[in-house]
């Protein structure tokens, strides 16, 4: 009977143990089948600050703080009217190098033909010269006067080639002003949603100066840490969820950067034992066309997990008592219903 009950103690503390040790395995694993992966993380996207090139005052501004952009928009615009009046000169200065292009091939025809001329009385006199009609002085005083034609001529094509980089350097000018005042209109680099207004109409900036921030919404992705088994079967493109708190459908992602070395995770990370150990990192990234088709829900910041199909595991299904089931088909615009299958 003692034996029995010492059989029994021990079945029951043997199953406490089990038990225990099935709760502590399903924390830190989150009870996913062989061939998914999982890790803490938040939703982010990149910030872009959208700066000033050159010097000048804030004429307009033409978004509000939490307004929605795409690549291309018109965000602000530089004062340019001293630009403008740059431009004009350097146009005029350009148009003064032509012209003197124009006269110095004018000249050069005339020294041409001078030189012509003189080749010619040359030639002339040396004939007469040999038939003693001239004395050989009047040949040699022809061949002086051609050789300084040919120095003449040789002199204007120098100065031809001179008027021709006062042009090149000319309309470069005008090109430079150009270019700065298309600068001046500063426009959305992404699609993105206005972060923080840093300027307002009328401020003088300096080079640099930044006017906007902008939230780069068409990378939208988490970041998580995952250790070298796991990451080495973690490959680019590879099918991802993303579970994040308050929302309770899976949202589908991919695999979109995983980092070729290892590192200590950062602090945020729960334990000490897992800032000890090295782990590689690894993005996955929302598709730029469901976070245009739930573009009010999007929110930067928000904690979540992220569950990623590992290599050699295509076949493994998503556990939805998990990770919860993906966005409905139906609910989704055409361009995104093949992303969330």
């Amino acid at each position: 009977m003692k034996f029995v009950r010492l059989a029994f103690g021990i079945g029951v503390v043997l199953a406490v143990i089990g038990a225990i040790a099935w709760y502590v395995w399903n924390q830190n694993t989150g009870g996913l089948p062989e061939g998914l992966a999982t890790g803490n993380g938040r939703i982010e996207a990149s910030q872009i600050d959208v700066a000033t090139k050159t010097p000048g005052r804030v004429a307009e501004l033409r978004v509000a703080e939490g307004a929605l952009v795409e690549q291309g928009d018109v965000l602000a615009v530089m004062d340019t009217r001293e630009l403008e009046a740059q431009l004009a000169r350097a146009k005029a200065d350009a148009a003064r190098a032509e012209s003197q292009v124009e006269e110095v091939g004018a000249l050069i025809a005339q020294r041409r033909v001078e030189l012509t001329l003189a080749q010619d009385e040359f030639a002339r006199s040396q004939t007469l010269a040999e038939r003693g009609v001239n004395s050989q002085s009047v040949a040699e005083q022809k061949a002086t006067q051609r050789a300084a034609a040919e120095a003449v001529l040789n002199a204007a094509i120098a100065q031809l080639h001179t008027a021709e980089r006062g042009v090149d350097a000319a309309e470069a000018l005008v090109s430079q002003y150009e270019t700065q005042i298309e600068d001046a209109t500063l426009t959305a680099p992404t699609f993105g949603r206005i972060l923080y207004r840093l300027a307002q109409p009328g401020e003088v900036l300096g080079s640099g100066g930044r006017v906007v921030t902008l939230l780069d919404l068409s990378q939208v992705y988490m970041e998580v840490f995952l250790p070298a088994p796991e990451a080495t079967r973690t490959g680019l493109g590879a099918e991802a969820r993303i579970r994040v708190d308050g929302i309770a459908y899976a949202i589908p992602a991919y695999v979109s950067f995983v980092s070729p070395e290892a590192q200590f995770t950062p602090k945020q990370v729960e334990t000490q034992d897992e800032r000890e150990k090295l782990m590689f990192r690894v993005k996955v990234r929302v598709p730029e066309e469901l976070v245009r088709a739930y573009i009010d829900q999007v929110k930067t910041g928000v904690r979540g997990i992220a569950y990623i199909r590992l290599l050699g595991a295509e076949d493994v299904p998503w556990p939805s008592d998990l990770v919860g089931e993906p966005i409905p088909t139906e609910a989704l615009p055409p361009a995104t219903a093949a992303i969330a299958e």
